[in-house]
């Protein structure tokens, strides 16, 4: 038995980027795989950042940052990652998630910016893909 005192810190999600409340009650069970992100860049932190732009990889159905540029199926937007997810120490391990699919979103507030994987693009094809989600600036 181990009585030592263990220390653990805990950080708060930003989720300035949800513009209302609907949908959150209704969000979508998903896996991340955690390969497709960028340490770096994803989760630098420790944590996947809520407000990433989700896109569902066709060959596993595990779910992978957005990117217009890619051809993995994650081109097409799925929704949006609702919570903070831990991310696991080693990129071989996929975690649980929540996916906003429905509600409303303030672009200026998603923490990845404009053209990186799992950030809006310039063209806005992200828009058409979530129909039920509105973009607000």
């Amino acid at each position: 038995m181990n009585l030592a005192p263990v220390t653990e810190s805990f950080g708060q999600d930003d989720q300035s980027w949800l513009g209302s409340a609907e949908g959150t009650s209704r969000a979508m069970s998903i896996t991340l795989d955690t390969s497709a992100f960028n340490a770096g860049l994803h989760y630098p932190d420790g944590y996947f950042k809520s407000g990433i732009i989700l896109g569902r990889i066709t060959t596993t159905g595990l779910y992978g940052p957005y990117s217009s540029a890619a051809s993995d199926g994650t081109e097409t937007a799925a929704g949006i990652l609702l919570c903070a997810v831990g991310a696991p120490s080693t990129n071989t391990i996929d975690v649980q998630g929540a996916m906003l699919w429905h509600g409303r979103v303030l672009l200026s507030k998603l923490p990845m910016a404009e053209g990186l994987n799992g950030g809006p693009d310039a063209g806005g094809a992200y828009k058409t893909d979530l129909p039920q989600i509105r973009f607000d600036a």
